[in-house]
């Protein structure tokens, strides 16, 4: 279904350059993306998923095509208004503007994704004819990229009706089967952690993408790059040497022993963003220590998930507040 080139642009030096290091999750988006594959990414929240569906759909080609809101060609119309023969109106969209995304959930239907039969438009063309149908988002990313977030929280009804679509180009709705003529490069994502409101991926699903992973920075300088790229910044100075501490902490967490889930780049965004706001209500010009510990509850209590055994004893809040002290001791004591 998907024909998009991509050969010059990956051999043109580092084409993802919205994403800091990752060289490897790259290397293998490239290759799938090369040979027109469907694409799930796995990954903990906040290492930049969105960012790389988003960096796939800017390295498009500016297309011209029909304004009719579904990037129809002359020769390839996908909606019912193109379909129809009439003379429509042409313009030049950006690949970046040919990105439609699609956020998992449990009351997703597939008439949101895919479409819909009109009953009045089927009482005037007929139940059965193209005309009576109304596209769904899945359309509106023709030539384009679907991203469909968190695909693991629709329900299953959905998954099996994007079965059929990426296999067969093609939707039941109803009693009626509608042919998808969409040309789409399909990215998926899924959160690897379980929880009550994702459903599990069926196998013959995930046969039809190739997984790649994807992690939080290789390095603390490419998170810290990331940090004070994304971060907003508040007219007061944070020493590198504090960020390098403050970052280093959090990195640390992702690895400890107690933790479901660690703290996301976010965390270390909103970090960030929180010392240099504390300094600068403190009337300070620089970021110190306490602007930092001041703002760990805040940012971090609700981003980790502690495991069961350590849960019965204490709160998200209580265990943030030691692993602070211990840190504060660490400072003390010159390290981290």
């Amino acid at each position: 279904m998907v024909v998009h080139d991509f050969s010059k642009v990956f051999l043109n030096g580092d084409a993802f350059t919205d994403i800091i290091g990752l060289e490897h999750t790259k290397k293998q988006l490239k290759s799938a993306l090369l040979v027109n594959r469907h694409v799930l990414i796995m990954g903990p929240p906040g290492v930049g998923k969105t960012t790389l569906a988003k960096n796939i759909a800017r390295l498009l080609p500016d297309l011209s095509c029909h304004d009719c809101g579904f990037n129809c060609l002359p020769d390839k119309p996908v909606c019912p208004q193109c379909m129809t023969g009439k003379k429509q109106q042409r313009k030049t969209v950006k690949g970046s503007d040919r990105f439609v995304r699609i956020q998992g959930s449990p009351d997703l239907t597939v008439e949101d994704v895919l479409g819909d039969i009109d009953p009045i438009k089927a009482l005037t063309f007929g139940p059965t004819s193209f005309e009576a149908f109304s596209p769904g988002k899945i359309f509106r990313a023709n030539n384009g990229v679907v991203f469909f977030d968190e695909i693991n929280r629709a329900p299953e009804k959905l998954q099996n009706a994007l079965l059929q679509v990426l296999e067969e180009g093609k939707a039941t709705l109803g009693a009626y089967t509608v042919d998808i003529p969409t040309n789409f490069i399909f990215v998926a994502t899924a959160n690897p952690s379980k929880s009550t409101t994702t459903e599990e991926l069926a196998d013959v699903l995930l046969d039809r993408f190739d997984i790649i992973h994807m992690r939080y920075p290789d390095t603390a300088g490419d998170e810290i790059t990331i940090v004070t790229a994304k971060g907003k910044k508040i007219p007061v100075e944070f020493p590198a040497e504090l960020l390098n501490r403050a970052i280093g902490f959090v990195r640390t967490l992702r690895t400890h022993k107690d933790l479901l889930r660690a703290p996301s780049v976010r965390c270390s965004i909103g970090l960030y963003e929180r010392a240099q706001a504390n300094a600068y209500l403190a009337q300070r010009k620089h970021v110190t220590l306490e602007d930092i510990t001041d703002a760990f509850i805040s940012v971090l209590s609700h981003r980790i998930q502690l495991k069961p055994a350590v849960s019965y004893t204490k709160s998200t809040e209580e265990f943030v507040k030691e692993e602070i002290k211990a840190f504060d001791a660490r400072q003390r004591g010159g390290c981290l």
